[in-house]
């Protein structure tokens, strides 16, 4: 039986409102406690005691040991796209990222909308053997909006939420039959919340700023509009939502009202959102073209505010790879999508921690337990009991992101040459070191 003892580290589990320097013992690829404990000196430079404890020794100190980090919103691609990721690239992006489970949009082609293609995940995942990968299924057959998929089908494959991301369920009957279906299997309906009658042709925020640039806008309301149709549909059908990269403003205050009312609803942000605005695209940089849009300084003021006080309780990174063939071609033109695993983390110190909009346990909360609970998935925790999935940051570590050094077979990254601070030492599922 394997034996792996983490020493040293500042030890971060907000699901158990742990926050101190501590131990972990992890025996057979699961965590069996956290603790001062004691033993010798190395006996060699292959980190090895002898005496009292017999195992390997991971030396955490100056460090922060944490759960694993959850994305709970990534594109993979494959099938369809494999050019621009796989399911292989993709969790070795995780990994690098920190992210030792992540779950995959189902906007492939074929898209994840029955039993056989959600398996097909956790196949390529285990074959990848890097990080966890849980499969989102679609709401609609074909992501078309129509007819319900078999969700029963896709739960007993392993579909752990359900969302047609990329698009809205336009149709709101449809939409409110799939709140009701997926509540029957306690699973969260993930909503992309845009009225497509006034995003049409769109391809940046509609403001002053697409006025100077000639360019058509997407209008905020868009969004807001869809939040509110969706959180009164799921009063009515006593289902579960999530509303996924939210934007503005507007939405920031009806999902916090919702919550007030004891609606089940959630929000998540991605660090391009709570980090750019508008006047990134007076570059036309195609880096910057994302659905929904950057928007402004007022809403980002917003986001903050919701992540501060707990209306928004997931940042994911919306990790939506696409060639350089596709992306670096005129701006109206390009896809909308930036990929993010492998910078989220860093963002999250750099721009909320360090500027003290989250406190760090705060922050960690979002990128582990929250995403968990929500998704309904056994991580997120160092519990005794519970899968070693481990992520060692080193938060003083300064580095320049450069995309070309990235695992994802994608370069489209709207932070190219930041400088940001924290990093990823070690990462650790089922208690096999993965990374570092």
């Amino acid at each position: 039986m394997k034996t792996v003892l983490i020493k040293n580290g500042r030890v971060i589990d907000p699901a158990n409102q742990v926050d101190r320097i501590a131990d972990i013992l992890i025996e057979d690829g699961k965590i069996k406690s956290i603790g001062a404990i004691k033993s010798k000196p190395p006996a060699s430079s292959a980190g090895r005691r002898r005496g009292d404890f017999k195992g390997e020794i991971i030396d955490a100190k100056g460090f922060v040991v944490t759960p694993g980090l959850i994305d709970m919103h990534v594109h993979l691609r494959e099938p369809g796209k494999e050019d621009e990721e796989t399911i292989a690239s993709g969790v070795a992006a995780a990994v690098a990222g920190g992210f030792t489970s992540v779950a995959c949009m189902p906007n492939t082609d074929p898209p994840i909308d029955n039993e056989a293609s959600a398996e097909f995940v956790y196949l390529q995942a285990r074959r990848a053997a890097k990080a966890n990968v849980f499969p989102i299924g679609t709401v609609t057959k074909g992501r078309k909006g129509e007819e319900l998929s078999e969700i029963g089908q896709l739960c007993r494959g392993g579909a752990v939420a359900f969302s047609d991301d990329g698009d809205p369920v336009m149709n709101a009957e449809v939409m409110r039959r799939g709140l009701e279906y997926t509540a029957m299997f306690n699973r969260v309906v993930i909503s992309h919340c845009e009225n497509k009658d006034l995003t049409k042709d769109g391809v940046m925020n509609e403001g002053l700023v697409s006025t100077l640039l000639g360019l058509p806008g997407m209008p905020a309301v868009a969004e807001e509009i869809m939040i509110h149709r969706d959180i009164t549909l799921t009063h009515s059908a006593q289902g579960r939502l999530h509303i996924a990269h939210l934007t503005t403003a507007g939405g920031v205050a009806l999902v916090r009202e919702a919550k007030k009312r004891g609606i089940k609803v959630s929000a998540e942000v991605t660090p391009h959102h709570f980090a750019l605005t508008e006047e990134s695209v007076k570059s036309f940089d195609p880096n910057f073209k994302m659905n929904p849009p950057l928007r402004t300084a007022r809403d980002i003021k917003a986001l903050h505010e919701g992540l501060k006080d707990g209306t928004i309780e997931v940042i994911a990174s919306d990790h939506a790879p696409h060639s350089s063939e596709e992306k670096d071609v005129e701006f109206s033109l390009a896809p909308f999508g930036v990929i993010g695993m492998e910078t989220v983390l860093p963002l999250v110190i750099t721009e909320l921690v360090n500027k003290k909009v989250l406190s760090l346990p705060e922050a960690i909360a979002r990128l582990t337990i929250n995403p968990a609970r929500i998704l309904g998935i056994p991580k997120g925790t160092l519990t005794a009991g519970v899968d070693a999935d481990i992520t060692i940051i080193d938060l003083n570590k300064g580095w320049v992101i450069k995309p070309e050094d990235f695992r994802s077979k994608s370069r489209n990254c709207p932070f190219a040459n930041w400088r940001v601070k924290g990093k990823v030492v070690k990462v650790l599922v089922g208690g096999e070191i993965v990374f570092g």
